[in-house]
C-alpha cells in the first residue's frame, strides 16, 4: 500500500471478521444532557466499554492475528502510554503469544496493574524513561535487537484497519446521517482508520481531529506540511500526549482530517467532572478530549447530528484531586496569590472580614514569618463561587491597599509554590 491512500474498506471489513469474539461491539448512545446543552443530536460511542476499556485492543489484535506463526513464536514487543499496552497484553494471552510491554515511569499504576492482569504470565512490563517515546525508543532497540515484532500503537497499517473497524460499526449503528464526528489525536491511529472508512462511505461527514494544547502534534505537522517532533509537551493527557506522530497516519490525516480543534489540559479536567456528576461516565483525560471540544465549535454543531468517540475510561482514581484542581483553575474559579500581611494585630482579620466576598473560600494558606520585617508574605489560594466575582475580590484588595500578586497566570512561579 502506498502511504497516500486510505485504508481500503475491504480490510476494514477483514479486522472486523478477525476481531468477532475479541473485541466487543460497543454501544453507540445518544446522550441527552449534550443534545440539549448544545441543541444537537449528539452521540457516544462508548469505547470506554470496550474489554479492555478502550478501543486498543482492536488495532493490537488485528497485527498480532496477521503475524505468522513463527513471527508469534518468537514474542513481540510494544511501546505504550497504557491502553494500547492493554490492548497488546490481552492479545497476547489470547494468543498464548509472549509479549514484552515497554511504559513510561509516569504511567498511572492503574493502568500497569491492568496491563499485567490482562496478560498474566505472558506479559513483561518494563518501567522506562518519563514519556511514550522514551519508552519507545527502547522497545524499537530491543525488536531490532533480538528480532521480535513490533507492535506499533499508531503508525501500522493492520493497527489502523483494526481502529477503523471503530468508524464501520458507528455507521451500522446510527440511524440518520451524521454531520460531525469528533475523535481524539494521540499518534493518529483511530483518526486514520475511522476516517478512511468516513471518507468513503459517509463522506460528507466532518471528521473533527481533536489535541490537548499541551502536545498539539498532529495540528503542527498539518500545518507545517510535514511531521514534525515536539520539543516540549505536556504529558498530563497521557494518551494523547506524543511528541511525534505516525508518518503513515499524518499522510492518511491530510486527506480525511477536515479540522483540528485544540483543548486546553483544564477544559478536559473540567469535561471529566462533568463527565463524571451528568452522566456517572468515567473517562481518563483522552477519552473526554472530544467532548470537551464540542465548546468550541457549538455555533457550527446546532441542530446537527454529532458523534464524539469517548476512546478510554481508564482513569486512575488517585489523579482526581489533580484533575478538580486543574478545572477549577481554567474555569477561573480558584486563585493563588502571594499576599504581604502586616505585621500587626488583627490584619488577617480585617482580611478574612472586609476582602473575602461572603462566598469566597480560603483553601490554601501557607506563611512562615522568617524575620522581623513589618510585613510577611503568605500564600493564600481563593476559590471563588463562579468566575465573575474575580473582579469583586481584586477591587476590595484595592480598596483596603493589600499589597499583593497574582501567580496563577505566572507558570514557573506556580508550579515551583503550588
Amino acid at each position: 500500500m502506498k502511504q497516500t491512500e486510505l485504508i481500503s474498506v475491504e480490510n476494514i471489513y477483514k479486522a472486523k471478521v478477525r476481531l468477532k469474539n475479541v473485541a466487543i461491539k460497543t454501544p453507540l448512545m445518544h446522550n441527552h444532557f449534550y443534545s440539549e446543552k448544545y441543541e444537537a443530536n449528539i452521540y457516544f460511542k462508548r469505547e470506554d466499554l470496550q474489554v479492555v476499556r478502550s478501543y486498543k485492543i482492536r488495532g493490537a489484535y488485528n497485527k498480532m492475528a496477521s503475524l505468522s506463526k513463527e513471527e508469534l513464536s518468537k514474542g513481540i514487543v510494544c511501546a505504550s502510554a497504557g491502553n494500547h499496552a492493554q490492548g497488546v497484553a490481552f492479545a497476547c494471552q489470547a494468543l498464548k503469544v509472549n509479549g514484552k510491554i515497554y511504559m513510561p515511569s509516569t504511567t498511572p499504576k492503574q493502568k500497569i496493574k491492568k496491563v499485567k492482569s490482562f496478560g498474566k504470565e505472558y506479559v513483561e512490563v518494563l518501567l522506562i524513561g518519563d514519556t511514550f517515546d522514551d519508552s519507545y525508543a527502547e522497545a524499537r532497540k530491543d525488536s531490532e535487537a533480538n528480532n521480535l515484532a513490533f507492535i506499533h500503537p499508531f503508525n501500522d497499517e493492520k493497527v489502523i484497519e483494526g481502529q477503523g473497524t471503530v468508524g464501520l460499526e458507528i455507521l451500522e449503528d446510527c440511524d440518520r446521517d451524521i454531520d460531525y464526528i469528533f475523535v481524539a489525536i494521540g499518534g493518529g491511529g483511530i483518526i486514520s482508520g475511522l476516517g478512511s472508512y468516513f471518507k468513503q462511505m459517509s463522506p460528507t461527514t466532518k471528521i473533527i481531529g481533536v489535541e490537548p494544547a499541551g502536545a498539539p502534534g498532529m495540528k503542527t505537522s498539518l500545518d507545517k506540511g510535514e511531521v514534525v517532533t515536539l520539543e516540549t509537551m505536556d504529558v498530563f493527557v497521557d494518551g494523547a500526549a506524543v511528541r511525534r506522530v505516525g508518518d503513515l497516519n499524518f499522510k492518511i490525516c491530510q486527506q480525511v482530517v477536515d479540522d483540528i480543534i485544540i483543548v486546553p489540559e483544564g477544559k478536559v479536567c473540567t469535561t471529566i467532572l462533568e463527565l463524571y456528576n451528568e452522566e456517572a461516565i468515567v473517562v481518563e483525560p483522552a477519552g473526554a478530549l472530544s467532548i470537551g471540544a464540542l465548546d468550541f465549535y457549538k455555533e457550527e454543531i446546532k441542530g446537527k447530528t454529532v458523534v464524539c468517540l469517548i476512546g478510554g475510561g481508564n482513569n486512575d482514581i488517585t489523579r482526581m484531586e489533580d484533575i478538580k484542581e486543574r478545572s477549577l483553575l481554567y474555569e477561573g474559579i480558584k486563585h493563588y496569590f502571594i499576599i504581604r500581611f502586616p505585621q500587626r494585630t488583627g490584619a488577617l482579620r480585617q482580611f478574612l472580614n472586609d476582602v473575602l466576598g461572603p462566598n469566597d473560600d480560603i483553601t490554601h494558606f501557607e506563611y512562615s514569618k522568617k524575620n522581623n520585617k513589618s510585613a510577611g508574605p503568605a500564600l493564600v489560594g481563593i476559590e471563588l463561587k463562579k468566575k465573575g466575582d474575580y473582579e469583586g475580590l481584586i477591587a476590595r484588595m484595592k480598596e483596603y491597599q493589600i499589597d499583593y500578586q497574582t501567580i496563577n497566570d505566572q507558570k514557573m512561579l506556580f508550579n515551583f509554590l503550588v
